[in-house]
């Protein structure tokens, strides 16, 4: 990788489309670093009312009186045309998709990613989702160099960060977020300095991957133990959201659920049996009970519990599967 003179200052190409995104162009913008342009996803229908919305960074990026490109095919010559044009020494990405070779190879300087976990762990598009589903207590943020896969350049910095046990998705998401901004401007100084030491991914022990979610990865499955359960589901709150069957006289509808917590205990009761008084709702699993605190029913919005019971009539057969 080539390392820019000190006296050759940065013209960033940044690339992204979420709100985890805005913070690390909004750092480097803060920073002082100059940014020529920033590329982001189509404008898509979003909503109910299927209106048309721009991406967080493209709002943000207009704001800035900054050159956007949205291209729908990144190996299409005029869009090639428009990023050379920008005459970019770095390309900046962060949660954005796969770069073909013309595109990554392009600025003098390279092209760095951020990603969200520390490399070469849970590579892939959920990091955060898969790291709190299976019960890690550590992740963090890391750059790298993008090549011709996903995930595997070369490391630049790292920073790691704790996963607390009340974390779920949205809170580990935040903290991430901010981490990954700070980081992305470091790593950009150092590039810019002639500093920046990069090095090959490690691979020697048990790779866990962070495959794209599905509908069914989000299931409940109530035959697993209690603090899995608890895991996937805080692994899966605020988004896509962990969902499951509840059977009750003779119907079967879609529950949405946010938020657990735990209780262990013995029993022998059936894995997926609901208990319900006038404040609490649980379901009996391996070592304990799952009280559900937080819930969507079909056609409602999200609730706690206590909203949910006034309304609940639950036989003593109702059960989740």
């Amino acid at each position: 990788m080539n390392t820019p003179l000190e006296t050759e200052s940065l013209r960033i190409v940044f690339m992204g489309t979420p709100e985890f995104a805005v913070a690390s162009l909004k750092g480097i913008i803060d920073a002082g670093l100059r940014v020529v342009g920033a590329i982001t996803a189509p404008d898509r229908p979003a909503g109910r009312g299927r209106k048309i919305q721009e991406s967080a960074v493209k709002q943000y990026a207009k704001q800035q009186d900054l050159k956007v490109l949205q291209p729908t095919n990144l190996k299409d010559e005029e869009f090639l045309d428009e990023l050379k044009g920008l005459k970019a020494n770095l390309q900046v990405v962060v949660a954005f998709r796969m770069l073909p070779k013309q595109v990554w190879d392009m600025p003098k300087f390279g092209t760095f990613n951020l990603h969200a976990s520390l490399l070469p762990q849970y590579r892939g598009a959920a990091p955060i989702n898969w790291a709190i589903m299976n019960g890690e207590t550590l992740t963090g943020v890391t750059t790298f160099f993008i090549d011709d896969k996903i995930d595997t350049g070369n490391i630049i910095l790292q920073r790691p960060e704790k996963i607390l046990p009340d974390d779920n998705v949205g809170t580990l998401h935040d903290r991430l977020m901010d981490l990954g901004a700070e980081l992305v401007v470091e790593t950009c100084r150092l590039i810019e300095s002639g500093k920046a030491e990069s090095s090959v991914q490690t691979t020697e022990e048990k790779l866990k991957p962070a495959h794209k979610l599905h509908k069914e990865t989000c299931k409940v499955d109530w035959t697993r133990p209690l603090e899995k359960i608890h895991d996937h589901i805080r692994g899966l709150s605020p988004y896509p959201t962990a969902w499951t069957f509840l059977v009750n006289k003779g119907k079967e509808i879609n529950v949405k659920i946010y938020e657990t917590k735990m209780e262990a205990d013995q029993h022998n009761h059936s894995y997926g049996t609901l208990f319900m008084d006038k404040k609490t709702l649980k379901v009996a699993v391996e070592g304990g009970y799952l009280h559900l605190l937080e819930i969507q029913l079909p056609g409602k919005r999200k609730m706690k519990i206590s909203e949910v019971l006034n309304g609940l009539d639950l036989e003593e057969k109702a059960h989740l599967r």
